[in-house]
């Protein structure tokens, strides 16, 4: 008894120099992500941006902050359950293929399709914001019911086609439409990204060790003021405007207002909410490994609830735990990075200086980043995945093209909206084209997923896992889920479709139908049992 009664309180060492290197590191990540959002409604759409720093990055940033204290209480938590005085905090922020791929794929189309039946720039600009906050709420619920399955989830939906999904995103949105962006202001544009490709990807440092990312943003600015006035950069020059956005995440119930529109959205919320519950469970088991065992239910539950909350106070980006746990505890880092973090990022959304940088910053130099996102993206599908399952992986690329072609497309600054719907209809030679590239790219996500994992099923030859899989396309495609035929991707009851939109989820249907009674027969076959995927991609 004297023994313990002298014996030394526990005291969890949650704050090192290690914590400053994690905060900046983590920091960072979380401001690129908003910057890039920014960019792309902003520069890429036309969207007011007072709405977008005063409206959408107060609740976005909110989110961050709750998240990254609840992760840093739990750090706590288990250091004193445990007596480990080393323990590092999960870290979290802002998931960057989901926040692009949202502003991407819905908030920038919703913007446009409102204004095309004639709303004015700022109501559709309002009513883009309650879907995305509805969006958010709908994905925030679903990641909380999902919190419960992660490991069933994991283990049933091949890796293939989740990663395959995920990095056609990479492929087309976030990747292709950033080349362009480089190639508006091609000296600064290609100077960024070269310092990007020769830092990040090439991994060469620069003198002095300085920063890849860092240096290419300040040369990339630096030489866009320089040029641009004099009209040496492309484009029109526009002088330094960048200001303080003030906004404050209030709780609010105007998400309603846009739950009617976030419900045509399911297909691509959806799956970005399983993605990050199954990259949860990843980045909670590599904790485990590296010797901090959280309870992956609290971890799930948390960026659930973080991404609700978000919602609720106007954000329109989910957060997710991040990968690389270990390595911020190889660096030092215990629960003060995570901590610090939430409130930078949570003020930056409060106080408005994460527009300001955004503002200062031209797209021409933001891009290449999101280049370099893209790349990681698709490397990782290819590394992480089974050499045989590549078809899988490059197969689920298609229905991402698909919607890339559809949003360019249908942006009446492009193509008049009067052509784009004479050809929609123009019948040939089989169905229209663009109504068949309209209904591929509808619920491109989901459609990705589930064809990598039937191609993924197929190579491992469990023929009927994937005659599953394609008699699921046959269900979601029948009543729009997926390949809706109608262009802004809502579902529908079949029989109210007009001609010739009305042939598409019946043809669709059963195109996959017939497929899945092939694979179905050809699944009793000797054959099936016989030989082994091409170990060659």
């Amino acid at each position: 008894m004297a023994e313990n009664a002298n014996q030394a309180p526990f005291k969890y060492e949650w704050f090192t120099m290690g914590d400053i290197n994690g905060f900046f590191g983590l920091m960072f990540d979380n401001i690129t992500v908003l910057s890039i959002m920014a960019g792309i409604l902003i520069f890429a759409f036309g969207f007011p941006a007072e709405v977008v720093y005063t409206k959408m990055f107060p609740g976005t940033a909110f989110g961050v902050l709750f998240g990254d204290l609840v992760y840093t209480w739990m750090a706590f938590r288990l250091a004193k359950k445990t007596g480990n005085p080393r323990v590092t905090a999960m870290p979290l922020g802002l998931d960057t293929p989901s926040s692009i791929g949202i502003a991407l794929a819905v908030l920038g189309p919703a913007f446009i399709g409102f204004k095309a039946k004639g709303m004015a720039e700022m109501d559709a600009a309002m009513m883009t914001w309650y879907l995305g906050m509805a969006t958010m709420v709908l994905i925030g619920v679903f990641k909380f019911g999902f919190s419960f399955i992660g490991g069933w989830l994991q283990r049933q939906i091949p890796q293939a086609g989740l990663l395959g999904s995920l990095a056609g995103i990479g492929l087309a949105l976030i990747g292709f439409i950033p080349i362009v962006e480089v190639f508006k202001m091609p000296i600064i544009g290609l100077i960024a990204l070269g310092l990007i490709i020769y830092t990040l990807v090439a991994g060469i440092k620069l003198p002095k060790n300085f920063p890849g990312v860092f240096g290419a943003v300040v040369i990339g600015t630096v030489l866009y003021y320089i040029l641009a006035p004099h009209g040496l950069a492309g484009g029109h020059y526009q002088g330094l405007t960048a200001q303080l956005h003030f906004g404050l995440p209030i709780p609010t119930l105007d998400f309603l207002k846009g739950l009617g529109e976030a419900i045509k959205y399911l297909p691509i919320a959806i799956p970005f909410a399983i993605l990050t519950v199954v990259g949860g469970v990843n980045v909670t088991e590599s904790a485990r490994c590296a010797g901090d065992d959280f309870n992956t239910r609290d971890i799930l539950l948390t960026e659930a609830v973080a991404t609700l909350v978000a919602g609720i106070c106007g954000g329109v980006a989910q957060s997710t735990p991040y990968i690389g746990q270990p390595a911020y505890k190889a660096m030092g880092a215990r629960a003060g990075y995570t901590l610090l973090t939430g409130v930078f990022i949570g003020l930056g959304g409060f106080l408005g200086y994460v527009g300001f940088i955004v503002e200062l910053i031209p797209a021409a130099v933001i891009a290449p980043i999101l280049i370099f996102v893209a790349l990681d993206i698709m490397c990782q599908a290819f590394h992480a995945c089974p050499v045989k399952h590549a078809p899988a992986v490059a197969m689920a690329y298609f229905p991402t093209v698909a919607r890339l072609l559809q949003i360019k497309l249908s942006n009446p600054g492009m193509v008049p909206t009067e052509i784009f719907g004479k050809q929609l209809v123009a019948m040939d030679k089989g169905l229209p084209e663009l109504l068949v590239t309209v209904a591929l790219g509808n619920g491109f996500i989901l459609t990705g997923m589930l064809w990598g994992a039937f191609v993924a099923k197929l190579v491992d030859r469990q023929v009927r896992a994937a005659v599953f899989f394609v008699l699921v396309c046959a269900v979601l495609t029948f009543f729009g889920v997926i390949h809706s035929a109608i262009p802004d991707g809502n579902m529908y009851l079949p029989w109210t479709l007009p001609f010739p939109a009305n042939q598409i989820p019946k043809q669709f249907t059963l195109g996959y139908l017939a497929l899945a009674a092939l694979l179905l027969a050809l699944s009793f076959s000797k054959e099936v049992k016989e030989g082994h995927a091409p170990d060659h991609y």
